[in-house]
């Protein structure tokens, strides 16, 4: 948009250099009699009193057009979005602009979205008639966690005779949250509640027996053996009803999750730290469904610690805990964050440690693996970089992309045998990319539980 000079618009309104501006069609207009002018300069008997009456018209539609736009009222701008939001989830945000004037109004509308969050279906121009309220949706997709403001509405104010434009702002500023991604837990309870499990690739498997807990009556199924029928309820039911029995509700789960460096790695839109958090929710919530106590503790970064609850307010508690924290640029030092561990967490407990493994920080690992699997049952999960995979994957065609090649297997095989070592300790491990990460950690959880391990 061409901005008019200020000194310009300062003769005219005073105070209002920053918010008035011609548009296209007054500064067509304005070159039009300018070009004029110059006409009448040239033949001056022919064309000078007409070009002065050209002037004072122009003069006179620009100077009522601008008043009209001044005496304009503010929008009333409303929004409406939730107040927390997941990362990287398509989320809509609807706005709702009142037109209070006795003529319709032309406006351009931009909200003031944060940076940290992508927008689709931004900016918008609409047509409000006199006293209608238009309602805008528009989507957008947190790329950050943390707190964030969304600033008040620009608006774009056309005048009636379309010879001035207004920039005005509308709304009030709206803080957020964003959380990590608390959809995978959605979708699970939703699918859970109708045993739909399999659609997300999770098995889920009650196991049956002695030395278990009750769970619920049921019909008598084939294979049943005599010692769970229920004789009272058989004879009030007048059929064959069945104890069911599932595994007991008396165990944890910690998660001891790295902040270092080493989990800023990002393949995609989501870092791996990003993935690591929704896995960490997803599982708490599993557990939690199974009856079992959820903890947290950081380090290598900023340090936080939440005991393990079975409470109902334990999810709200971790992502509460989790919703801000972000990877540092500090070194992982294992050890000392298995001194931490074993010093907080004195209940036999699966630890679940979740990390971005290199060879060079053996030195520490292992030390810290032995201490943790003194007390806990240990699971290590690391998260394995696509970048790595795509390399073999790409062909060889030249001597760089050999020499990738073979850095690439030599450094596979360093972390192979890093991982051997590790079974060694008697520790439990798993290797996966981020994006598949929520999954396996979930049905690893499921098959230790079915398999009495915890």
């Amino acid at each position: 948009m061409l901005l008019v000079p200020s000194w310009w618009c300062s003769l005219f309104f005073p105070g209002m250099a920053n918010l008035m501006a011609p548009s296209r069609t007054c500064v067509f207009l304005l070159t039009g009699w300018l070009v004029f002018a110059v006409l009448a300069s040239v033949w001056p008997e022919l064309l000078a009193s007409h070009w002065q009456a050209g002037g004072w018209s122009v003069l006179f539609f620009v100077l009522v057009d601008a008043i009209l736009l001044l005496r304009s009222p503010v929008m009333d701008v409303v929004r409406q979005l939730p107040g927390t939001l997941p990362i990287g989830v398509w989320c809509e945000v609807r706005l709702r602009i009142s037109n209070g004037n006795a003529w319709p109004l032309k406006l351009e509308v931009f909200d003031g979205i944060p940076n940290a969050l992508d927008a689709h279906g931004m900016p918008r121009k609409i047509r409000l008639e006199p006293g209608i309220a238009a309602d805008l949706r528009y989507q957008v997709k947190p790329k950050a966690r943390g707190a964030h403001r969304f600033e008040a509405c620009y608006l774009r104010l056309t005048s009636p005779l379309n010879l001035w434009q207004r920039n005005l702002r509308g709304g009030p500023e709206t803080l957020i949250r964003v959380f990590p991604n608390f959809a995978a837990v959605r979708k699970y309870a939703q699918l859970a509640t109708s045993h739909r499990l399999a659609q997300l690739g999770i098995h889920r498997k009650r196991r049956r027996g002695e030395g278990m807990e009750f769970h619920q009556l049921r019909d008598y199924r084939e294979g049943d053996s005599l010692r769970q029928i229920d004789w009272k309820a058989t004879a009030r039911m007048r059929r064959l009803i069945s104890r069911d029995y599932q595994d007991e509700r008396d165990q944890q789960i910690v998660f001891l999750l790295d902040c270092g460096r080493r989990m800023r790695t990002r393949d995609g839109e989501l870092s791996h730290f990003d993935h690591t958090l929704t896995a960490v929710l997803l599982t708490a919530y599993v557990a939690l469904r199974e009856g079992d106590a959820a903890g947290l503790l950081t380090f290598a970064g900023d340090q936080r610690w939440l005991p393990p609850r079975k409470t109902r307010t334990a999810l709200n508690e971790l992502l509460q805990t989790l919703y801000d924290l972000q990877p540092s640029t500090f070194a992982t030092d294992y050890l000392a964050a298995a001194r931490i561990c074993m010093t907080r967490v004195r209940k036999r407990s699966l630890v679940i440690l979740v990390t971005n493994l290199r060879d060079e920080e053996d030195d520490t690992l292992l030390p810290a693996l032995k201490l943790l699997r003194a007390r806990h049952l240990v699971l290590l999960v690391n998260l394995r970089e696509r970048s790595l995979e795509q390399a073999l994957e790409d062909p060889v065609l030249d001597f760089d992309s050999a020499l990738l090649h073979g850095a690439v297997h030599e450094y596979l095989d360093q972390r192979r045998k890093s991982f051997e070592r590790i079974h060694a300790q008697g520790v439990l491990s798993m290797d996966v990319l981020p994006e598949q990460l929520s999954v396996t950690m979930v049905n690893r959880y499921l098959a230790l539980k079915r398999g009495g391990a915890i």
